[in-house]
């Protein structure tokens, strides 16, 4: 099985379906939020912190990881959550626009009892988030 980026080690018989790095600097895909988003990445890497956020969809679970490292190398916080299927109330996508109508980001979400999750998709257009949406979905239906 190829290394996937967030490290996380499936459980044997588990295939995976899509990895999502998770947008936490750009606010959305207006250039100008991406660039000062980036601009905010790069200050905080050179300070020596990175915030990682993956959500990881297989055949049989949907995974939430996060991750925070500090002075380059040390892992001073991980999170992996399990999202239970029966806990999931609704998931789906939405289109909003900045700029204008000139740049649309696309944000997959999810909202369970306890929490609701919203997340910005990289350089996505319609027909990828509705992929997204529908691996989600067959993966909590199960």
């Amino acid at each position: 099985m190829a290394q996937m980026k967030s490290g996380f080690t499936l459980a044997s018989g588990e295939n995976l379906i899509m990895e999502l790095e998770c947008e936490l600097w750009a606010a959305s895909s207006n250039p100008i939020a991406k660039a000062i988003g980036e601009f905010q990445r790069v200050v905080w890497g050179l300070l020596g912190f990175k915030v990682k956020g993956y959500v990881i969809i297989t055949d049989k679970r949907v995974i939430e990881v996060g991750e925070k490292v500090a002075c380059y190398v040390f892992t001073t916080g991980r999170n992996v959550k399990y999202l239970i299927p029966n806990s999931i109330k609704e998931v789906g996508y939405y289109r909003k626009t900045t700029c204008g109508i000139f740049c649309p980001a696309f944000y997959l979400y999810y909202e369970g009892h306890t929490q609701s999750t919203s997340i910005l998709l990289k350089d996505a257009d319609e027909p990828q988030a509705l992929k997204t949406a529908d691996a989600f979905y067959a993966a909590v239906a199960k």
